[in-house]
């Protein structure tokens, strides 16, 4: 005969039977609230353990009506298809997980370090249960870090990632592998002499942190690689993600550019201009512009981030560790795809 024990199927009131308690008992036990003697404790944990009951977290947290309040502190999109595409993702579980009692309340801040730290205060002044929240800006989140650390609230990050500065989840990729990524298929196939530009197109380049790993990340794939002798390298930065702001003296000579975040599309717009033409482009994302570019030859590589994805398992994960209380990795790493004209769908 063989023996099959079922799990998830003893209710409260037989719990109660069993211990010789009230019902009322193995409820306070069970939501550790009240005050119940040690004796009983014990008794009705040992039968919970013997029989494997798991109380409904939905049915318990729609029965209270409790309210789990997430603080999403992110830039606004500004019609930046990339943060446009995240906060999609964000929207999507904020009404798929509404109904489980997630509300969020956002905080979104221009794409500068000033209008960050103004909203630093506004987050650390609400009360919430959680946080969702993208460390753009390296020195100011380091000093938000330390300030919301104080709270011991549960803390995921997206896009980019601080480590070893408060207990937190991460969403996204892993910045300098992709990076290193990038260099190996600068070098691919390569064997004649090749001048890579590295094109830097953000605000205040040197703050963001994700910006700092990709680069250190593709250097690194040389450095590791010492036969690969017959690669130099430039960097060049612009502010802002203008075409006219490049001038044909940047790219004299220039074999292979990289450009680290999701504006490949100035870069590929300016060398179509200037009808330049059998120079290696990889840069990151399927915002609609470098598809364009991806389709017509121009740009070679892109590596998909798959932003909207990062920004709804930002709220998965913490409706699953506030709602569900559930123990999970310290990270999520989302896979590094290679897209070309060939794969893209």
């Amino acid at each position: 005969m063989i023996n099959l024990k079922l799990k998830n199927i003893i209710t409260i009131k037989k719990i109660a039977e069993l211990a010789n308690v009230s019902p009322g008992t193995v409820d306070r036990i069970i939501h550790k609230r009240g005050q119940v003697s040690q004796e009983n404790i014990d008794k009705v944990n040992a039968i919970i353990k013997e029989h494997g009951f798991k109380r409904n977290i939905f049915a318990s947290n729609l029965a209270s009506n409790k309210k789990c309040k997430i603080a999403v502190f992110l830039p606004k999109t500004h019609n930046f298809e990339y943060w446009e595409s995240q906060l999609n993702g964000v929207n999507k579980a904020a009404e798929e997980f509404g109904k489980f009692g997630v509300e969020l309340h956002y905080f979104l801040y221009d794409f500068d370090s000033l209008s960050f730290q103004k909203m630093v205060s506004e987050v650390l002044d609400f009360e919430c249960d959680g946080l969702l929240f993208s460390p753009i800006f390296h020195e100011e989140s380091l000093f938000f870090l330390d300030e919301y650390k104080k709270k011991n609230k549960p803390v995921a990050m997206i896009d980019s990632d601080i480590k070893d500065k408060i207990d937190h989840y991460y969403i996204g990729q892993d910045a300098f592998k992709s990076g290193y990524l990038a260099g190996r298929l600068i070098s691919f196939a390569v064997k004649n002499k090749r001048n890579v530009l590295i094109v830097k197109i953000a605000k205040e380049i040197d703050n963001t942190s994700v910006y700092l790993q990709r680069i250190k990340g593709f250097y690194t794939f040389f450095e590791e690689h010492p036969e690969l002798t017959n690669f130099s390298f430039s960097e060049i930065t612009i502010k802002n993600p203008d075409v006219n702001l490049l001038n044909l003296e940047m790219f004299e000579n220039i074999n292979s550019i990289f450009v680290p975040n999701s504006r490949t599309y100035v870069v590929a717009q300016f060398l179509e201009k200037q009808n330049i033409k059998g120079i290696r482009i990889i840069g990151y994302d399927l915002l609609k512009e470098n598809i364009a570019y991806l389709n017509s030859g121009i740009i070679d590589f892109l590596i998909n981030q798959k932003p909207e994805e990062q920004g709804y398992l930002g709220v998965n994960y913490l409706y699953k560790k506030i709602i569900l209380q559930e123990n999970l990795d310290g990270s999520h790493f989302i896979p590094l795809d290679i897209i070309v004209k060939e794969n893209y769908m």
